[in-house]
């Protein structure tokens, strides 16, 4: 039997691709990023990054009205963003099958906020699988699509960091054949006026019904009887949890979560004394289950926020205090604070916002580190493309504190992302707001993805190029500047000059990511220890190649210094050089 390690982005991928899966797209974004960049192993698959999550699912669902299987892609967030064709699309229904991921993040180790996404298949009315490893990322993958052409509807594979990311054994089988079904057209299924949208709301709801039924006897949802005095009923990674804190209870796992099998729960609660759910983030099945009136505990034992983990589950169930698993080490791990990489080109702009002391609209990417000491030159960050709006919104308050003083910053696939619709809405509503778009040409912060700007398609292949600058002066908007921003006395007068112009403008600061670009400007810079003076300037450049000696002057790490220019431009004594002969 051919086995593989797979984490469970692979196996997703792999799942779709012995399913026959023919289209997939995606917006990157950490936990599910990996599955289109394994999906695009495989060349039997059209695969491509879009500029959002809206763009990824309407483009699937059009290939799966084309008749192939088609997978869609996405963070938690990213479903917020895809919500308006989700929720139609639970109408249309499917030809080729259609699988949606959501890729859930408790403990937000890579996003603005904690969502259960669970609450999405609910609202949408579209059944629900959670996988609780990586073979059975792979094989509910399968499932969904099938699931998806037997019921016609999208289905969503609800995953979270902990299942996308852990690797475990999978089988791996050959991939099927799967036939392009003819297109015909059908005005009452595809075409939502509310004629035929009432009907399908009555097709959807007998939809449901249908597939409750089929969770009754679905293998996905099984008993593992024990033990009778505890039953717990969990789902997803919690199954993991439950199985080795309570080996011998009684166990009801669900792999369709939604909609609940509830003739298996009723059955499955009679069978044991107490039953509890083990769940992460929103008690989802809780709730359900005590809507059904069957006495059931969880939130008021389990946390609500964060992921579980072993020692969570078992102090609060059985209140026993988890080992101590800390261990030490001779050597002290050196600190890592979160920073902007050495030579990172966002760095010369946000140190001129802070000189120039201007209310600064944040967005989504690893420029938001410019937010943090010593830059602090950010102040909001909400989600992707909001930068825009507030410096419009902001400018539209009149204050008089702001006048001249707010800012909006973007990264380019940010701005490609949700981005555009701002600036559009900028230049109709006659706003003067101010905008930079920090084009590193890459969408760095998820591990350097393409992006239309970028010039290369999800395989690295060469493809059709947008220009940032030729698309905001399409816009309508005249003053478009583009500068570059490892000269800090070019960008500070570029923003101060821009500020007082009474119209709005876009400031492009175009220079590569240098980690994409592997950019080495010049051999390391050195300090001449007696013309430092300790004033600190080069420190609040916050580049990470800066270090002290034992006298607290300035040194650079050699390792890291990749000769960018910022923190010699900034070196009013002069201690900071370049190398010689450079």
């Amino acid at each position: 039997m051919n086995r593989a390690v797979l984490s469970g982005n692979e196996a997703i991928a792999r799942g779709f691709y012995e399913a026959g899966g023919r289209f997939a797209a995606a917006y990157p974004g950490t936990p599910s990023t990996e599955i289109l960049e394994n999906i695009g192993k495989f060349q039997e698959i059209k695969a491509q990054w879009s500029p959002n999550e809206k763009v990824a699912l309407e483009t699937a669902a059009g290939a799966s009205l084309g008749g192939v299987r088609a997978l869609a892609a996405m963070k938690h967030v990213g479903l917020n963003v895809a919500a308006d064709p989700l929720f139609s699309l639970s109408y249309m229904g499917v030809s080729g099958g259609l699988v949606i991921i959501s890729a859930d993040d408790p403990a937000m180790h890579s996003s603005q906020n904690e969502q259960d996404n669970r609450w999405y298949a609910k609202a949408a009315k579209i059944p629900m699988l959670e996988p609780s490893d990586s073979q059975e990322a792979k094989d509910f993958t399968i499932l969904a699509l099938e699931l998806s052409e037997r019921f016609d509807t999208p289905v969503l594979l609800r995953t979270t960091t902990r299942i996308n990311h852990s690797k475990s054994i999978v089988e791996l089988k050959e991939p099927i054949t799967v036939e392009r079904k003819k297109y015909a057209k059908d005005y009452m299924k595809n075409v939502l006026l509310p004629s035929n949208a009432r009907k399908k709301h009555v097709l959807v709801e007998k939809r449901l019904e249908q597939l409750a039924e089929y969770g009754k006897t679905a293998a996905v949802n099984r008993m593992e009887l024990g033990d009778t005095k505890m039953g717990i009923i969990t789902s997803g990674i919690s199954y993991q949890y439950a199985k080795e804190v309570f080996p011998e209870a009684s166990i009801l796992k669900l792999g369709l979560t939604f909609p609940l099998p509830k003739e298996l729960i009723r059955e499955f609660a009679t069978k044991v004394e107490k039953l509890f759910v083990i769940e992460e983030l929103d008690p989802f099945l809780e709730e359900q289950i005590l809507a059904m009136g069957i006495a059931v505990e969880g939130k008021n034992k389990l946390p609500i926020l964060g992921e579980l983990n072993l020692s969570i589950v078992r102090e609060a169930l059985l209140g026993e205090k988890a080992d101590d698993l800390t261990f030490s080490v001779k050597e002290p791990i050196p600190a890592r604070p979160p920073s902007l990489c050495p030579g990172c080109s966002h760095r010369g702009v946000f140190y001129a916002l802070k000189r120039l002391k201007l209310n600064v609209m944040g967005d989504i990417g690893c420029y938001t580190l410019g937010a943090l000491p010593p830059l602090e030159a950010m102040d909001t960050c909400l989600c992707m493309g909001a930068s825009v709006g507030f410096s419009e919104g902001m400018e539209k308050t009149e204050g008089e504190e702001l006048q001249g003083k707010v800012i909006g910053v973007i990264g380019d696939s940010t701005f490609f992302h949700s981005g555009i619709t701002g600036l559009i809405d900028i230049f109709y509503n006659r706003s003067h707001a101010k905008l930079i778009i920090l084009d590193n040409h890459i969408t760095a912060m998820t591990g350097q993805q393409e992006h239309p700007g970028s010039g290369l398609s999800l395989r690295r292949e060469p493809t059709n190029k947008v220009d940032i600058e030729k698309l905001v002066r399409a816009i309508g908007i005249k003053r478009v500047v583009k500068i570059n921003p490892y000269e800090l006395k070019e960008t500070i007068a570029t923003i101060k000059e821009e500020m007082q112009v009474d119209e709005p403008s876009v400031i492009i600061a175009d220079a590569p990511c240098v980690i994409r670009a592997r950019k080495i400007f010049t051999k390391p810079y050195y300090v001449i220890a007696d013309k430092c003076t300790k004033c600190g300037m080069c420190d609040r450049v916050g580049c990470s190649a800066i270090e002290k000696d034992e006298d607290g002057k300035t040194k650079i790490n050699p390792l890291l210094c990749i000769g960018c220019d910022i923190c010699l431009q900034v070196c009013k004594p002069g201690a900071i050089q370049r190398p010689v002969n450079e």
